[in-house]
């Protein structure tokens, strides 16, 4: 036990100051959790802002969608008819979403040259051996 004064108030003092750091390393904590919280709302603001489609072929870049047209960055070319890209969205959630129905592997897009030169978007997937043309 200790019985001198001084000593008490020199550890009283110190018990003090490291209430005090926690404290404001609590505080620290929870300000860069708020900052943390705010930056992922933004993001996720964003994204629901842009009803934009990544492209599935590089998995990088946007889709320009237009009515005749899909085409990306990557050199993704191809003519359609009436497209938008909440159609092509909902074509690609629901063909890969059929896909993962019978299969656990994620199947790869390519775009393919078919008759008379038209390219078309084909869904193929090694472990199933299965293949479908979505565009």
């Amino acid at each position: 036990m200790l019985e001198d004064p001084d000593e008490l108030a020199v550890l009283e003092e110190i018990q003090q100051e490291l209430i005090l750091q926690e404290q404001s390393v609590i505080e620290e904590y929870e300000r860069s959790l708020r900052f943390d919280e705010e930056c992922l709302n933004a993001m996720l603001d964003s994204l629901e802002a842009t009803d934009r489609v990544i492209c599935p072929v590089c998995r990088k870049n946007n889709l320009t969608v237009k009515a005749h047209l899909v085409c990306c960055q990557c050199g993704l070319y191809i003519s359609t008819q009436d497209m938008t890209e909440g159609k092509l969205r909902s074509l690609l959630e629901s063909s890969l979403t059929e896909h993962s129905q019978r299969c656990l592997h994620s199947p790869e897009f390519t775009v393919t040259s078919g008759m008379e030169e038209e390219t078309s978007l084909l869904m193929s997937c090694p472990v199933c051996d299965s293949w479908m043309i979505l565009l």
